[in-house]
């Protein structure tokens, strides 16, 4: 044992312990069904025993399969992204794969295709690309990539994206507004430049032209805390009783900023958030706000890589979550 401490075990080694041929020691390794029982158990036994580690480059170089997923993560510090990227690494797993990731500022075509052709010199199967810009799907739309990729954050505007429904989710949350009672109701916006936020205005929009309301204020955020809190003193002056967030951060800056106006929530101005971060049910009071099924649309990502499928999938379905943060208006 000494001696195969000194250097790499390789397939020789565990072919000679587990008195199979090299051939035998490949096709266990690289999950092949014609094998017998008994000889796969003494092959994964001499590995173990070994210290055997499979190289994704030769293993590639033998089925053409890395069993690696890439991932071009954008806006990474953003809750949804990050989760996102998070949710891949956990679905990559339990699929058997593992996920390369490389991280890119979306500002600028030539990183993005940079990164991507970073992620395909390695190998990977499949690709998952973090797109919440529409310049990021120009990018892709000019690359010839040439293996399954998913796009994801996208608000669904691609043929490769998963996305959880941002429309039917802005129009839950402007909903829940509108049912308590409220009939002036703004909007805190996230970036022009975000897909997704573009999506829930968009929804807000829809939601209130459904139920034959007047189009409310909508004041610019950048997905922030401190963009949130900014925004109250222009949402206090326009007569709003309720605001739908475009996340659950915002939120959080406009529940501060509302305090030290004098305003209470939910009694003076009702507040609905998007995203339910961790944090959503202990704010000052517990935020109503829609929750997004990252795990899902990350099982779905991974599930339509690995199976190399291209049907289009529905969206996934967001949900409202109830809290303290509404209530009928008093005014």
């Amino acid at each position: 044992m000494t001696g195969l401490r000194a250097r790499s075990v390789g397939v020789r080694d565990v072919a000679a312990r587990a008195g199979v041929s090299r051939q035998t020691v490949s096709r266990v390794l690289n999950e092949h069904p014609d094998v017998a029982p008994e000889t796969r158990e003494r092959v994964l036994t001499a590995v173990s025993e070994l210290g055997y580690r499979m190289n994704n480059v030769a293993r590639a170089l033998g089925t053409r399969r890395s069993r690696t997923i890439g991932v071009l993560a954008q806006a990474a510090l953003h809750y949804g992204p990050s989760r996102s990227i998070e949710a891949i690494e956990s679905a990559a797993r339990s699929a058997g794969y593992w996920v390369s990731a490389v991280f890119a500022d979306s500002t600028g075509e030539d990183t993005v295709r940079e990164a991507i052709e970073h992620l395909l010199g390695q190998g990977v199967d499949g690709l998952v690309v973090v797109a919440p810009h529409a310049r990021t799907l120009q990018t892709l739309d000019a690359m010839d990539i040439g293996i399954p990729t998913v796009t994801l954050h996208s608000a669904g505007r691609d043929g490769r994206g998963l996305a959880v429904d941002q429309v039917a989710g802005a129009r839950l949350a402007t909903g829940c507004l509108a049912d308590a009672g409220h009939r002036r109701i703004a909007h805190l916006a996230g970036p022009a430049d975000w897909l997704e936020a573009e999506a829930r205005q968009a929804g807000f929009a829809q939601e209130l032209a459904a139920r034959g309301l007047a189009p409310g204020p909508v004041v610019s955020g950048d997905w922030t805390a401190r963009s949130g809190h900014d925004a109250s003193a222009i949402i206090a002056e326009s007569g709003a009783t309720a605001v739908f967030s475009a996340n659950d951060q915002m939120a959080l800056g406009l529940l501060g900023g509302l305090r030290e106006l004098g305003i209470r929530v939910p009694e003076d101005v009702s507040v609905v958030g998007f995203d339910d971060v961790p944090d959503a049910a202990f704010y000052a009071p517990a935020l109503t706000t829609v929750r997004q099924d990252f795990a899902e649309l990350a099982r779905l990502a991974v599930s339509r890589l690995v199976d190399a499928g291209t049907d289009a999938a529905e969206p996934v379905a967001p949900v409202l979550v109830h809290r303290a943060s509404v209530a009928p208006p008093q005014r």
